[in-house]
């Protein structure tokens, strides 16, 4: 059975079961990691209406009070803090949310919009949902982390191309290939619980790392640079200031990321009024005009205004909905309540709207629990595929060894694999410097035969 099983591997079946080694040791520790905090983060709505239901949910009692009278009692009470934004209450029985900015770090305050009462807070940095989000974007290790996600979820499409094909039937039976072989022994039921769930789950596990890449540093941002754009008319005759829309996600998202990169508005209205400028604390029209010209647009209910930012900074209305296609981001002057600019789904080019599509999809939002349950089932699998991987790694590496499959020479010779790789490192710049590297360490590999020894 070896013999023949040897004999009917392809000959570069060694070298892709290394580069499926080397690529399985960065990605899986990482895709563990993600996985664990993406269901924590699935789940924020339901673990937020668990753990701040006091703060959330208020009894209904006539109608709401003005947005500015629940202003002033925010800033009754944190006189020092400076209010970023203002959430109404997306529904009846729930409480207003603004999002301060202090000197410890953002806090969302809850406020009875029936009461004016403030019901409490939340600290942005330091709640479990916060922390998940932080561990899922940076591995908490600020720019350095991104690029070890961005490098790791780069190497994951070699890992699943690479995997495919060493699945790829060869002797032609089904089992191992199609179902597990429950009844072989502990580690061949082992080796098809990684192959048999890999294969299943390759089309969702590809769609969760390429619908993860916007947000990355390098190749998120150079994405966007090239795509996000919109018709120049949307900015004809509107004074822009220097920050982008994306300063406005201070702590959660407020503008979609097809908007991140667009050019933020200035108010203008105060040049006007004979040549004073209006104190940034106090801007000319209170926050109630604003929600008044939110509900003229027919925005839906979740939508926020944050607040302007100096004295030339705007009011922005955005809405980031489960759906995409509802999502509206409106930029209104300060002084004289003019709308600036209206960007809505409708104004974003085609691969912005299905990027847009795809963050609701990853997150969960797009359609309800069962989005929910699906991506609970994509995080279940990449705990799966990873984990099996390391104990099989564990089970068969010889002691005191890495044990990775032997160097080949066919490299230069294997035209299709060097097509894909290099396919790959156009699309992913940091696969492309990473696999530099790793061609260098092979080349080290043939000179250091202690080296060599102990990674082989």
């Amino acid at each position: 059975m070896t013999t023949h099983t040897r004999n009917t591997r392809p000959r570069f079946y060694t070298l892709a079961w290394r580069w499926h080694f080397y690529a399985g040791l960065l990605v899986a520790p990482i895709m563990v990691i993600l996985a664990i905090t993406g269901l924590i983060y699935l789940y924020k709505p339901q673990l937020d209406a668990a753990m701040y239901r006091a703060e959330m949910f208020v009894s209904v009692s006539g109608r709401p009070l003005p947005a500015q009278h629940q202003l002033a009692a925010v800033r009754q009470t944190w006189p020092t803090a400076e209010v970023r934004k203002f959430t109404p209450p997306p529904g009846e029985g729930r409480s207003s949310e603004f999002l301060l900015q202090t000197p410890a770090g953002p806090l969302t305050v809850f406020v009875d919009p029936y009461r004016g009462k403030v019901l409490g807070s939340r600290d942005e940095t330091r709640n479990l949902q916060a922390i998940a989000k932080r561990i899922h974007g940076t591995l908490l290790l600020g720019k350095s982390g991104d690029l070890l996600i961005e490098l790791a979820a780069s190497w994951g499409f070699l890992l699943l191309i690479s995997g495919i094909y060493l699945w790829w039937p060869r002797n032609g039976g089904l089992g191992g290939v199609l179902y597990p072989r429950l009844r072989r022994g502990k580690y061949l039921l082992l080796r098809d619980l990684h192959v048999v769930s890999a294969f299943w789950s390759s089309l969702l596990l590809a769609f969760m790392l390429l619908s993860g890449m916007p947000w990355t540093g390098v190749w998120g941002d150079r994405f966007a640079a090239i795509w996000s754009r919109f018709p120049a008319q949307l900015w004809d005759a509107v004074p822009h200031s220097r920050p982008p829309a994306a300063t406005l996600n201070l702590a959660a998202q407020t503008v979609p990321w097809a908007v991140e990169h667009s050019p933020l508005p200035a108010s203008a209205g105060h040049h006007h009024e004979q040549g004073a400028s209006a104190p940034a604390a106090q801007p000319l029209i209170p926050l109630d005009r604003i929600v008044a010209i939110a509900t003229a647009h027919r925005l839906l209910p979740g939508y926020s205004i944050s607040l302007p930012n100096g004295a030339d900074g705007v009011y922005t209305i955005s809405i980031f909905p489960s759906d995409p296609r509802d999502e509206q981001t409106l930029h209104i002057d300060q002084y004289s309540g003019q709308v600036l600019a209206k960007v809505t789904f409708q104004d974003y080019a085609l691969l912005p709207k299905a990027v847009e599509m795809g963050v609701a999809l990853h997150e969960g939002k797009l359609f309800g629990l069962a989005n929910q349950l699906l991506m609970t089932l994509a995080c279940l699998l990449v705990l799966l595929v990873a984990v099996s991987g390391i104990w099989m790694w564990w089970r068969r590496k010889p002691s005191g060894r890495l044990g990775a499959p032997a160097p080949s020479r066919h490299l230069p010779n294997w035209k299709l694999g060097m097509a894909v790789l290099g396919v790959l490192a156009l699309i992913f710049p940091l696969l492309l410097a990473s696999l530099l590297l790793l061609l260098l360490m092979d080349l080290l590999l043939g000179r250091l035969p202690g080296l060599r020894r102990v990674l082989n």
